[in-house]
């Protein structure tokens, strides 16, 4: 299925107006849009009204959306080059801006290529154990992905012993092709790392998230390859690697988020 689809996004009679009711198929387990689906919405109507690929987006979460909740989302191509273009979606509810995302988008013929970030060495998807889901996270977004624990704890085993501050998990999408908008929803899990490096029950809001598309690459399985960097002040730092399964790095993704123990 393609992003559109998968969104429920809905192009109105203004080419750069799109619409998406709030479900709890897109929701996170605390019953409000999940961030990814935020970002990979506005990433997929931005793709769609330029007619270019994603370089790099950031998103700005600025409210909660619940369902039946019905959100608008404005895209303004503010620049448009030979090659690349400078964009911006904002969405709102009910004329409350929620989300606003800015991005490039666009592609250039160059004859130098390269990667050099390092995949961990974890065992494929079919090796790995399924990830327990907790019973709110029954009917969410997490009822759309297949999640296998490459190095990670489930949630009842963290136990109060932190981590190094390195978990990986392999995600599935079986209702979504691999896509920006895909990477996305994956690269939204710096939260969950950060359970992984304190070793607690804790939950977190992300206050942002900046992915970069790397290379677009057909995968099965996305391996999410986080990084925790620090946690202070109530707050929590860190990146994503996001690897295909052959080992391509298919793009990074970087969040900040405010960490809460759970029941706060």
């Amino acid at each position: 299925m393609g992003a559109t689809g998968f969104f429920g996004l809905e192009r109105t009679e203004d080419p750069r107006a799109w619409r998406m009711k709030v479900v709890p198929e897109l929701c996170s387990g605390m019953g409000a849009l999940f961030g990814g689906c935020g970002l990979g919405a506005a990433i997929e109507a931005l793709e769609v009204t330029t007619g270019r690929p994603l370089v790099w987006a950031t998103a700005q979460y600025l409210s909660f959306a619940r369902p039946p909740a019905v959100i608008d989302l404005g895209i303004t191509e503010s620049v448009r080059g030979h090659q690349v273009s400078q964009g911006r979606a904002v969405a709102c509810v009910d004329g409350e801006e929620i989300l606003t995302v800015n991005a490039a988008l666009g592609r250039r013929a160059l004859r130098w290529s390269g990667a050099w970030a390092v995949r961990p060495e974890v065992p494929p998807p079919d090796e790995c154990r399924p990830r327990v889901l907790q019973e709110r996270h029954q009917g969410s977004i997490m009822d759309r992905l297949d999640m296998r624990l490459a190095h990670a704890r489930d949630f009842e085993d963290l136990d109060g012993e932190p981590g190094d501050g390195r978990s990986a998990l392999w995600v599935r999408l079986p209702d979504l092709d691999v896509s920006a908008a895909a990477l996305a929803i994956v690269g939204d899990y710096v939260p969950f790392g950060i359970g992984q490096a304190l070793g607690g029950r804790t939950g977190s809001n992300s206050l942002d998230n900046t992915l970069r598309v790397a290379r677009r690459a057909p995968t099965e399985w996305i391996l999410a390859d986080v990084r925790v960097h620090a946690v202070a002040d109530g707050f929590g730092h860190g990146l994503v690697h996001l690897w295909a399964e052959d080992g391509t790095l298919l793009g990074t993704a970087s969040q900040s988020a405010i960490v809460r123990e759970r029941g706060d």
